[in-house]
């Protein structure tokens, strides 16, 4: 066993690469805070970003250094998966340990729910917050969206067989369909499409109303889908200002790009629009956004709207719930109007539960079980249904993009669902026996921890106020939804260091 752990060695190499970059970004959010609050640096804030930076670097370029590297295979890129999501989130929590004094559970928390792009928070008085500390966890989500491993291979040049096996392993971004040949190219173009809709972003949002720092950091959260805002009221902060409406219709925009396969994007701008209404997650994606936002507004109207609503007041309903299921169904988490709020009755908030699970497209930042696998499954249904009534010898493949789907990857989609659901209810167990929560909203907090969404139906200081020990689950639940189950099991898994 030892002679199979020595082999693995090789793994530290990696990490050291990736700890050496994360330490090098750790002195971006320095020259945020002195280029927006140069007065308000204080010298523990500058220890909390310099000390972990060099301690990174000089700890990463020492491992790189005394450690040989070798190109890993699938199963060991699982492992290197698995642990460098952790030591990812480990590491970036201590600028919240030094800089605010957060206890280790709370900075480990917020750390994990930034690197999965997931959009949970303890942290209350955001707009008190320094600006470093603001900028940073905006950065670790824009890392997380499409995958820290895809952002290292990005940015390291590792290219050939490495990146085939590392590529392969953090597959919750990424689908089987490559955007064009050679893995490495595809990542380059991922990163090249996700650096333009950040940019783009930034720009539309400084021009509806933002200032430069709110349009930075939301650009950043928004098209990696993760949620995190410069204030407590998240977008309803922005209601009061002259241009907010469109601002809200701008958001919206780019939440549902962030949600849709970057396959899409890629073959739009090569000049396939058809794909936008002939893909078949696609089809599932704007039929789930609309069905669930007419149901919403329908619900609130019926229920809480004066009977007959005028036109400005049904206006302001659908556009609430619009932007709302998007925010929910991309898995970004802004709110207009939290879904913990009376706004929305209980037959909404069943409505939300079930987009939380559901997610936004494969191959997108969006969190969530997946579009794709929710069409899979559902095909799966109806080939029974037709199987039931059909000639015995009748052959009916199941057949998704033009691609014959196999028996394998239907039991791996359902195993993956067990599993899933598997975790949530543990993970609402614990909460129920640990809190005062009711079963409802543990089911909510737990179930966006797995999905990386970030709405629940409970307010943020309660959140904060939670058990040490739910918090440590609730970001294990985020870190084994974001790489996906398999690569966390595999880590401890015996036979897989052997």
């Amino acid at each position: 066993m030892i002679r199979h752990v020595k082999e693995r060695l090789f793994i530290f190499n990696y990490l050291g690469a990736l700890l050496t970059i994360f330490g090098l970004l750790l002195f971006l959010p320095l020259a945020v805070q002195l280029w927006f609050a140069p007065d308000l640096t204080s010298t523990r804030l500058l220890a909390a970003f310099v000390l972990p930076a060099l301690g990174l670097v000089v700890g990463g370029l020492t491992l790189q250094k005394k450690v040989p590297g070798r190109i890993p295979t699938v199963r060991e890129g699982m492992i290197i998966t698995a642990l460098a999501w952790m030591t990812a989130a480990l590491v970036s929590s201590l600028p919240f340990v030094i800089a605010l004094g957060t206890s280790l559970p709370d900075a480990v928390f917020e750390a994990t729910s930034g690197i999965t792009a997931s959009g949970l928070t303890v942290f209350t008085g955001l707009d008190r917050l320094p600006a470093a500390i603001l900028f940073w966890r905006s950065l670790l989500q824009w890392i997380g969206g499409i995958g820290i491993l895809t952002f290292f291979l990005a940015v390291s040049f590792r290219g050939g067989t490495a990146t085939a096996a590392l590529f392969g392993a953090e597959g919750h971004k990424i689908t089987s369909r490559r955007l064009v040949p050679g893995i490495f190219n595809t990542v380059k173009i991922i990163w090249l499409l996700y650096g333009g809709l950040t940019i783009a972003c930034f720009f539309c949002l400084y021009a509806l109303g933002m200032n430069l720092f709110d349009a930075l950091n939301h650009a950043l959260t928004l098209v990696s889908t993760g949620g995190f805002s410069t204030h407590d009221a998240s977008i309803a902060h922005y209601a009061g200002t002259p241009r907010a409406i469109l601002l809200e219709y701008c958001i919206m925009f780019f939440m549902v790009l962030g949600g849709i396969n970057f396959l899409i994007h890629y073959k739009v701008v090569k000049g396939d629009w058809r794909v936008l209404y002939r893909d078949y997650e696609i089809r599932w994606f704007w039929g789930l956004l609309a069905g669930a936002a007419l149901f919403v507004a329908v619900d609130h109207l019926r229920h809480l709207a004066p009977l007959p609503p005028d036109l400005a007041e049904l206006y302001r309903v659908c556009r609430t719930c619009l932007f709302q299921v998007i925010s929910v169904l991309t898995s970004t988490g802004y709110a207009t109007e939290p879904i913990h709020s009376p706004f929305y009755p209980a037959c909404s908030r069943l409505v939300f539960m079930l987009l939380l699970f559901v997610g936004g497209a494969a191959g997108s930042t969006a969190g969530g079980f997946k579009l794709l696998r929710l069409g899979i499954l559902w095909r799966v249904f109806t080939g029974e249904l037709r199987r039931a009534v059909a000639p015995r010898r009748a052959v009916q493949p199941l057949v998704i993009h033009g691609q014959i789907i196999d028996a394998a990857e239907i039991r791996r989609v359902t195993a993956l669902l067990f599993a899933w659901l598997l975790l949530v209810f543990a993970g609402a167990g614990v909460t129920l026996l640990l809190s005062d929560l009711d079963p409802w909203q543990a089911c909510s907090g737990m179930l966006s921890a797995v999905s990386n969404m970030g709405p629940h139906y409970f307010s943020v200081s309660i959140m904060a106020g939670l058990h040490p020990v739910i918090k440590v689950v609730f970001s294990l639940g985020m870190l084994v939804g974001r790489i996906e189950i398999l690569p966390f099991l595999v880590l401890f898994s015996r036979s897989a260091w052997r």
